[in-house]
């Protein structure tokens, strides 16, 4: 049994000793065949890892490429639109050089021009100057008469024509006179009541709106002034804020902005909430109001008038002249002081006292519009009445109430009496003194210029001057071309309305004594 074991033992032995070497071989050959693999396997990898870099690399490099022209291309895009836009600059200032260039040029050649026009035309007023004189030589050679003569002569024979002119005239018109004695009566009565007392009211061109305080100026200045901005754009007055205390001024020359304007800023002092879009809430609110009043006005004239079937928008034209003046005399006062008149003037000399009262109401219509149309306030109202279908008589009195044309019915004559009344009576129309004086002390400077005047006085308010010349210095004829030559001169040195009459008088005095 024991043998047997060690039998055993001693073969595995053996055997172990035979397979050991077998197995340690393989095992190297197969560890060695696994380190190959592995070799080659990580070559492979660094291989693709190689490529996969130099793929990035080619990438990055490309995309920088990219990047680098595409940012060069809008540089040299913005470099060429700068370069031409400073070529534009460059090109419109060399334009306007050569434009003020030339317009220097043209201006040398106009002033060069101009020197030697001058010139030709102070050499042509000599011999302008040198013929009349030859002219006058000749005539008097040729007629035998001097200038005094002749101009005594000629002076004689006008006279004579005149005289014998005058005569036909005067008989024609007491001809005429008697066929038409009814007519003359009745126009001699309208003569003959020309006086009237009535109010009037004067207008200017500024408001005052009072403030509660002084603390109230500087709400209504706003920041940076935009509340002041916003207040004179929406209504065009100016805002005159100074040193008078707790007032501003409200200047304009058309009363119905300005109107708006004052209602507008007391609502908003009143408020107290001062700001552009409640400034505009205000102004808007403020025009409306002005509207109605405008439409009141009017119809109120129309029923204080008795004058009825007035196109409604010529009612409202009306009651816009209640914030219109002529010389200070309120223009919608004077129409209906003017209807009133015509009216009354109507009943007494028996005719249509509506058609009176109505021409006269509406004679002055066209100045509601004038400031804001072309032509004189006459062709407007003339215009008016005919858009509006007023009757031809109505717009004959409108057309002709200041003697632009003939009238063609008494109530055309009605209408320019009574407006003559209105506007004439004293205190109807106001000056301030101090023109009124310049005015008067220039009449009498012009007449006091001429030679041979002794003394002269302006009188009747500026509507005439009377001159006293020196007999034995002026004769009958001068007399009258210095009347012709004074009045001249007023109406190129003086502004008036109206017209002013000039009165030379001369005056000899022989005085003796019976003792």
């Amino acid at each position: 049994m024991v043998t047997t074991i060690i039998a055993v033992l001693v073969a595995i032995v053996l055997t172990a000793a035979v397979v050991w070497p077998c197995a340690v071989n393989y095992r190297k050959k197969v560890v060695e065949e696994k380190l190959g693999n592995a070799e080659d396997r990580a070559r492979e990898i660094i291989d693709e890892a190689l490529k996969a870099a130099e793929t990035k690399k080619r990438e990055a490099m490309l995309e920088v490429k990219e990047e680098s022209m595409k940012t060069r291309n809008e540089l040299e895009k913005e470099t060429k639109e700068r370069r031409a836009e400073l070529q534009r600059y460059e090109r419109r200032v060399l334009s306007k050089e050569e434009s003020l260039d030339k317009k220097t040029e043209a201006i040398e050649r106009r002033e060069a021009g101009f020197a030697s026009r001058e010139a030709q035309l102070e050499k042509k007023r000599a011999e302008v100057e040198n013929l009349s004189a030859k002219r006058l030589q000749e005539l008097e050679r040729i007629s035998g008469l001097t200038s005094e003569q002749a101009k005594e002569y000629l002076l004689k024979t006008v006279e004579d024509d005149v005289k014998h002119e005058t005569a036909k005239l005067v008989k024609e018109l007491e001809s005429r006179a008697k066929e038409e004695a009814n007519k003359k009566a009745k126009d001699y009565i309208v003569t003959a009541i020309q006086k009237c007392a009535a109010d009037h009211v004067a207008e200017t061109t500024i408001s005052v709106v009072q403030l509660p305080n002084d603390e109230m100026k500087g709400r209504i200045i706003g920041r940076e002034g935009r509340n002041i901005r916003t207040l004179e754009t929406m209504t065009g007055v100016d805002l005159i804020i100074d040193d008078t205390p707790e007032a501003v001024i409200l200047s304009g020359f058309d009363p119905i902005r300005r109107e708006v304007a004052r209602i507008a800023l007391e609502k908003l002092i009143v408020d107290g909430r001062i700001h552009p879009a409640r400034i505009e809430e205000m102004v808007e609110k403020a025009q409306k109001e002005v509207d109605a009043m405008i439409r009141e006005e009017g119809e109120s004239a129309t029923l204080e008038v008795g004058v009825h079937g007035i196109h409604p928008e010529l009612v409202r034209l009306l009651g816009r002249m209640k914030f219109r003046s002529s010389y200070g005399q309120n223009a919608l006062k004077h129409s209906i002081e003017v209807a009133h008149l015509s009216g009354l003037l109507a009943g007494e000399i028996g005719v249509d006292v509506r058609m009176a009262k109505r021409a006269g109401l509406l004679h002055d219509i066209g100045k509601s519009i004038d400031h804001e149309m072309e032509g004189s306030h006459i062709q407007i109202g003339v215009d008016l009445c005919k858009k509006y279908k007023e009757s031809a008589t109505v717009i004959n009195a409108v057309e002709s109430h200041h003697g632009d044309v003939e009238p063609t019915s008494l109530i055309a004559c009605i209408v320019q009496a009574a407006d003559t009344i209105s506007a004439a009576r004293p205190g109807a129309r106001r000056e301030t003194l101090e023109t009124y004086t310049n005015r008067l002390k220039q009449l009498e400077d012009i007449a006091n210029s001429f030679k041979g005047v002794d003394k002269s006085f302006a009188i009747q308010a500026g509507r005439e001057v009377r001159v006293m010349v020196v007999p034995d210095q002026v004769d009958d004829a001068a007399m009258i071309l210095m009347a012709r030559d004074i009045s001249k001169q007023i109406e190129s040195n003086l502004e008036y309305p109206g017209q002013i009459k000039v009165n030379v008088i001369r005056e000899s005095r022989v005085t003796d004594y019976a003792k």
